[in-house]
């Protein structure tokens, strides 16, 4: 995990330099597909996806989209398993119950 935090800082500290990033063709990602597709590639280890998923916006519009994503998969568990959405994100965190 802490490696995964290691990553994103290195990506925000390059995201400050000023040298222009090369256009691009196709149509931009926005920032839940880019959620979306950096979760996915973390949940399979998969670097060169996280690496590009990463790439497709913000530091900050990932991290709300991440965020975004989080809250909404603890959602439909919670609903899923009939239960509060805060007994389902400290069971998936490995926490014991409050």
């Amino acid at each position: 995990m802490w490696g995964r935090v290691r990553r994103f800082g290195g990506r925000v500290i390059g995201s400050l330099r000023t040298e222009e990033r090369p256009a691009r063709r196709e149509r931009p990602h926005n920032l839940f597909e880019a959620a979306a597709a950096y979760v996915s590639a973390c949940a399979e280890d998969d670097q060169d996806r996280i690496e590009e998923a990463a790439g497709w916006v913000s530091p900050e519009a990932l991290s709300f989209g991440v965020n975004e994503l989080a809250c909404r998969a603890v959602i439909a568990l919670a609903r899923e398993r009939d239960e509060s959405p805060r007994t389902v994100a400290r069971s998936l965190l490995g926490l014991p119950a409050v």
